[in-house]
């Protein structure tokens, strides 16, 4: 089959392209008003862009608050969401007044950081503590702004749980990453599998 996006004339129940573009790891975000308020909410739209520095990005629909919080404070946290954590990020995806902290919602403990002023989730089995570099508003092919709103942020620490390193590696199978497909579907990583990049 092939369809316009434009059109979005696909003929099927359910618009297909998140299907398409799965799975998609889930940035957990953690950050905090100019008053110390925090927030977290899950972001399905989020992956790293680089290594040398490590940045990381993730996308918003609509300006909210996780957005305004980082272009005002700096700083953010990305937790990972984890499966045994799959009920408190789905509650922490919730639409509440700004005045009312998902941590606080979810039950969720928080842990302070090291190099930033944002908590992160304590359950959380790894962290990147990070300093705001650019927020992007996009703009579609006829040059009109989109409602879709990309951060970017330098990891400037790491949290690991020692739970899950083994042989000195990130063993994922230990904690199982949430990621998000299409549709209401969700996926977790409990096997992995290993290619070395051929030589010619």
């Amino acid at each position: 089959m092939f369809y316009e996006t434009e059109k979005n004339d696909h003929g099927l129940p359910h618009n297909p392209f998140k299907a398409i573009i799965a799975p998609r790891p889930i940035g957990w975000i953690s950050s905090v008003d100019t008053d110390g308020k925090t927030n977290l909410a899950p972001y399905s739209f989020f992956n790293c862009v680089c290594d040398t520095p490590p940045i990381v990005m993730f996308s918003s629909s609509n300006y909210k608050d996780s957005a305004a919080n980082i272009d005002a404070t700096g700083e953010f946290v990305c937790n990972m969401a984890s499966y045994d954590l799959k009920d408190e990020m789905n509650l922490s995806s919730a639409a509440v007044p700004h005045e009312k902290s998902e941590f606080e919602l979810t039950g969720l403990e928080m842990a302070q950081s090291n190099l930033v002023s944002v908590p992160r989730v304590a359950k959380a089995a790894t962290a990147l503590e990070c300093k705001h570099l650019q927020t992007i508003r996009m703009k579609g092919l006829d040059g009109t702004d989109t409602n879709s709103w990309v951060i970017f942020g330098q990891v400037v620490g790491v949290h690991i749980s020692d739970d899950v390193i083994v042989n000195g590696m990130v063993d994922v199978t230990r904690y199982k990453p949430l990621s998000r497909l299409g549709y209401m579907d969700y996926a977790v990583v409990t096997e992995v599998f290993q290619m070395g990049r051929p030589k010619v």
